[in-house]
C-alpha cells in the first residue's frame, strides 16, 4: 500500500449497538460512498475490512472486522479512516479535494494569478472554492463551468473567469 494514494474519508463519532458498529462522519461526497468500500485504511496504511454498512441519516454506520464489541469499538472514537484513491473512480471533470488543495489560481485570459486554493466548501448545489489571495484576503469562487475553465493538477493550475464584480471588495 501506497500511503500517497490514501485520502481521508471520514472520522469515527461514536459507536452503536452491542456488535462493535461504529458511527462514521463522511469527508467524501456522501455516506452511500464509504459504505460501498470493501477496504479502508488506518492512517498507518493498515487496511481494515468493512463487513459491511448502512447509511444512517448523513452518516454512514460500518462493522468493521476485528471489531466485535462495544468496548473495541469505543477505542476508534476519533480515528480517522482513508480510502484508496484507487478505488474509486471518478466522473470526467471530477477531482478529490485534497487534489486541488494548493493548486494556483489565475486567469484564463490576462494569466493574472490570484492566490492558491486552500479549502473547499461543499454546499450541495455547488463546491464554493477558497482562495488565499497574496495581500491575505480569502477570496470565494463558486466551482460552476461558467467560471472555471481548466484545472491541470500536473501543472499544479487552475484557470478560471471570474463573473464581473466576484472579486470586488
Amino acid at each position: 500500500m501506497d500511503k500517497k494514494n490514501l485520502l481521508e474519508i471520514g472520522k469515527i463519532t461514536s459507536i452503536v449497538g452491542l456488535k462493535g458498529e461504529v458511527k462514521v462522519y463522511p469527508w467524501c461526497d456522501s455516506p452511500e460512498l464509504l459504505c460501498e468500500l470493501e477496504t479502508l485504511y488506518w492512517k498507518s496504511g493498515t487496511p481494515v475490512k468493512v463487513e459491511k454498512g448502512r447509511v444512517q441519516k448523513n452518516m454512514a454506520v460500518l462493522k468493521l472486522e476485528g471489531v466485535d464489541t462495544p468496548e473495541a469499538a469505543q477505542k476508534l472514537r476519533n480515528h480517522v479512516l482513508y480510502m484508496d484513491r484507487e478505488d474509486v473512480e471518478l466522473e470526467e471533470g471530477s477531482w478529490f479535494i485534497a487534489d486541488l488543495i494548493g493548486l494556483t489560481v489565475k486567469d484564463s485570459t490576462s494569466g493574472e494569478v490570484y492566490g492558491t486554493l486552500s479549502d473547499v466548501t461543499e454546499t450541495g448545489a455547488n463546491d464554493v472554492y477558497h482562495i488565499k489571495a497574496e495581500d491575505g484576503r480569502e477570496l470565494l469562487l463558486p466551482a460552476i463551468p461558467q467560471v472555471i475553465d481548466n484545472i491541470d493538477l500536473e501543472a499544479g493550475v487552475m484557470e478560471i473567469t471570474p463573473l464581473d464584480g466576484l472579486f470586488d471588495i
